[in-house]
């Protein structure tokens, strides 16, 4: 009998202990989220990948739907959904608040790579030059939004475009109509470009309507997966407009603060991971993306001329210039990432060897044929 009171005691206690256990547990957090992009495309993978790392990192107390572009509100209008808590947070790239205010190109490291930083270094003057602290600045002071950011999507280099017809140079260029957006569009305006805003599932039914003749996605699987090389087969790259461009995560900052600092430190941790995860496996994408648009649709996979490039560069430089004294705040950043920028890219130039040296010694590119030989 005592021994049965015993473990009767015993079950008891420990059934108060899970209980009280129980009762102690925080309520999981969930959240929705929206992006700029089609479900189909791997910049939303990127999304979704962040969204299943915060679930792991936090043991499930924090859950993110990671939403596509249009299923709480149009594409270009989750920044001001984010502010105002229609949804909790977004995924897209904050050049496409130019319209707001011109320093926001600063922020995704476009046009040109600011001042030739790469996705590294744009990621060292954020982390270790004070640059997180002005993006937070420029949303919360300077737009007067509810809104904090981080980088997390190194979708790029990305190609010139798409075109109907071949460019040999600047002057083909000039007049056709593209698909461009943020300050970029300015850009190729001031070059001679016809340039129409549209979000990227727009992109291929206004081709086939002959409303734009040429247009800039991603390039790679991304353009792929949209369908680009059906309607168009001239595929010119580099473009000098997005050489290293890198997309946000932005948060309500209401829903940041109710998380809690363990809950914080791991969406910051998520961001990071997933930047590098996602980047890596990216590489491959692309490259199969390439074999296939060469051998399945018959892609022409052209170099951009070179004096497109150099127009591309001295047109932002008077943009830059002209924006940088009439915005005192465009003026703050850029400052400070050249100053950055003159330090580390001049260093890495020389510390680091150029990619095509290893590369052709592997891989050399097949030289064009002379003319008059076979």
């Amino acid at each position: 009998m005592r021994k049965t009171m015993i473990r009767a005691a015993a079950a008891a206690v420990a059934l108060g202990f899970a209980a009280g256990a129980g009762a102690q547990a925080p309520a999981a957090k969930s959240f929705k989220f929206q992006s700029t992009w089609p479900a189909s495309l791997t910049l939303q993978d990127n999304f979704k990948f962040f969204a299943e790392r915060v679930d792991k990192l936090t043991t499930g107390q924090v859950k993110i739907e990671a939403l596509a572009a249009g299923q709480i509100v149009p594409p270009f209008e989750i920044l001001d959904a984010t502010h105002k808590k229609v949804i909790d947070g977004g995924h897209g790239i904050s050049y496409y608040w130019v319209g707001k205010n011109k320093a926001a190109t600063l922020f995704s490291n476009t046009p040109a790579g600011i001042a030739g930083m790469d996705h590294l270094d744009f990621l060292g003057w954020i982390y270790e030059a004070g640059g997180l602290d002005m993006w937070w600045e420029f949303y919360q002071k300077e737009l007067k939004l509810n809104v904090i950011a981080f980088p997390i999507l190194p979708a790029s280099p990305q190609a010139l475009g798409w075109f109907k017809r071949p460019i040999k140079n600047l002057a083909d260029f000039k007049g056709m109509k593209c698909r461009q957006t943020g300050i970029v569009a300015e850009i190729y305006q001031k070059m001679g470009m016809q340039t129409v805003n549209m979000p990227g599932g727009e992109i291929v039914p206004s081709a086939q309507r002959g409303v734009i003749d040429c247009a800039e996605w991603v390039g790679g699987v991304e353009d792929l997966r949209l369908g680009l090389p059906q309607v168009w087969k001239y595929h010119y790259t580099p473009g000098m407009h997005e050489s290293a461009s890198i997309g946000e995560l932005i948060i309500n900052t209401e829903v940041w603060a109710s998380l809690s600092p363990q809950q914080q430190e791991a969406v910051r941790s998520a961001t990071v991971e997933t930047f590098f995860r996602w980047w890596a496996k990216w590489q491959k994408q692309n490259a199969d993306a390439i074999e296939e648009m060469k051998t399945k649709h018959g892609t022409q996979l052209l170099r951009t001329p070179p004096d497109i490039l150099i127009a591309f560069f001295k047109a932002w430089d008077e943009i830059a210039k002209e924006e940088s004294a009439k915005n005192p705040f465009f003026k703050k950043v850029l400052d400070s990432q050249r100053a950055y920028a003159s330090k580390v890219v001049p260093a890495k130039r020389f510390m680091f060897p150029p990619y095509s040296f290893a590369a052709n010694y592997y891989w050399p590119e097949a030289k064009p044929a002379a003319k008059g030989k076979k």
